[in-house]
């Protein structure tokens, strides 16, 4: 027998009920560190890993307009001296950093000013795992802008089997806790009645 309108209302009260959202009692916004977290002497290992494609290294080296026959010609790469296409260099330098992003930066860095000792130990190859890790080696308050700090960062690439791959020194430019919190939030999602009072 079919249902009555009033049933069909009643189970959807029902279901608006099981579908609520509890209350929350504390929000956790993603974010890195501001310039006082920074220690020097610490390290901080990003997980997990990347593996790198040939499809990766394809894309960021015709993406980037690069056209090394070493990252790109299999069969002329095989007559080199490490016999096979090697990993895009800018590309093993860019993941390194870019791994490090949610653990240091995200949403706390005012600028990237820059890299120096920037160098490739050993090669990366298709197949193999990128592991990233970080080491504070200074940190100093700016001189011209108030309420943000210089940190000095060596960054580091290792393959699967351990071997240093790639390594960077990289200096950013950070806010201290109290400037960074006046600042507007990094991707905040909106509540469900900060949008109902947006649409309406």
């Amino acid at each position: 027998m079919p249902r009555t309108a009033s049933t069909r209302r009643s189970d959807m009260h029902a279901s608006d009920d099981t579908d609520a959202v509890p209350e929350v009692h504390r929000e956790v916004l993603q974010r890195g560190l501001w310039f006082e977290e920074f220690e020097p002497g610490t390290r901080y290992l990003h997980r997990p890993g990347r593996t790198v494609t040939e499809a990766d290294n394809v894309l960021f080296t015709t993406l980037t307009m690069n056209t090394q026959a070493l990252h790109l010609d299999a069969a002329w790469s095989e007559t080199q001296p490490f016999g096979q296409r090697l990993v895009n260099s800018m590309f093993t330098l860019a993941t390194i950093v870019g791994a490090s992003v949610a653990q240091l930066t995200q949403g706390t860095i005012v600028a990237n000013l820059g890299f120096t000792e920037v160098a490739f130990p050993a090669p990366l190859f298709h197949g193999d795992t990128l592991y990233s890790e970080s080491l504070v080696v200074d940190k100093r308050p700016s001189a011209s802008r108030p309420g943000q700090g210089v940190v000095t960062l060596l960054h580091l690439g290792r393959n699967q089997h351990g071997v240093e791959v790639a390594r960077a020194t990289r200096s950013v430019l950070v806010w201290f806790r109290e400037a960074g919190e006046r600042q507007p939030s990094v991707s905040r999602a909106v509540t469900p009645n900060e949008g109902e009072e947006a649409s309406g």
